[in-house]
């Protein structure tokens, strides 16, 4: 996989015989990350029209579901979610034919008889880094077990940055994170004309839970070669904007097609 020698992606091809990898999908080129923002009292009602109607309707449309997640603390209502593309002329097609489907018009309308439930949609599309684990829809969506905590990270780089952010990752953090048990799940930058496009990673990785995320993330800082390659690459300053990292936790919803 793209630059990932010493990474074991969380959906690997081990599983699958060479005449298999070589029936394999094109690798989506584009995610888009979505965030709902239900009105008071109206979640459980998203829930139900997401896991009744609306995850099969952007199958149909030809959209990828990959997770489908909760906050931790979900103090204000969200459900935030990614749907995987080939092209954004892809997503453009998928979402046109999406919103035409008379299925799809039928169940909005029947779920917001007693009032809409949604207030505000957030949405930014994404491109993989040459270093993120791949995904296709030929792979096992989960490998059993008991659902897995995830975290979605978002790093800001000072200008110029980037670049040299990408290559620590590339190059140290990714593995060293599965060294010390976080699971490296998907790398990402906003694509060009989206917020944050040429100076944010976008990413998201896994834990068993909460403990143990704690444990993995502070033996990960404790490690000396964590701490070298981070002095190496901030020689000539520093990649991140002061207070660059933003952090939130997610349990996958119950109709997730990837819960761990």
């Amino acid at each position: 996989m793209r630059g990932m020698k010493n990474i074991i992606p969380l959906l690997p091809l081990l599983f699958l015989s060479v005449a298999q990898a070589d029936e394999l999908p094109p690798a989506y080129k584009v995610y888009e990350l979505r965030t709902y923002y239900a009105h008071e009292g109206k979640l459980e009602a998203l829930h139900a029209r997401f896991r009744n109607h609306t995850l099969k309707l952007f199958k149909e449309s030809t959209m990828e579901n990959i997770v489908y997640l909760d906050p931790v603390d979900n103090q204000a209502n969200t459900l935030t979610y990614l749907l995987a593309f080939h092209s954004r002329e892809h997503a453009r097609d998928a979402w046109k034919a999406f919103l035409a489907n008379p299925k799809w018009q039928a169940a909005y309308k029947a779920s917001i008889a007693d009032g809409k439930l949604v207030k505000k949609i957030d949405s930014v599309y994404l491109e993989p880094t040459d270093y993120s684990p791949e995904y296709s829809q030929a792979l096992p969506r989960t490998f059993g077990g008991e659902s897995r905590l995830f975290e979605l990270r978002t790093y800001t780089t000072n200008p110029g940055k980037l670049p040299n952010l990408d290559a620590r990752f590339r190059d140290h953090t990714c593995a060293l994170f599965e060294k010390h048990g976080i699971k490296n799940f998907l790398y990402t930058h906003p694509m060009e004309g989206q917020p944050g496009h040429g100076n944010t990673l976008v990413y998201l990785v896994t834990h068993k839970d909460q403990k143990s995320r704690g444990a993995s993330f502070q033996a990960f800082g404790k490690d000396p070669a964590w701490q070298a390659a981070r002095k190496a690459s901030e020689k000539d300053g520093k990649i991140l904007v002061k207070g660059g990292v933003k952090s939130v936790l997610f349990k996958p919803t119950d109709y997730s097609p990837i819960r761990r």
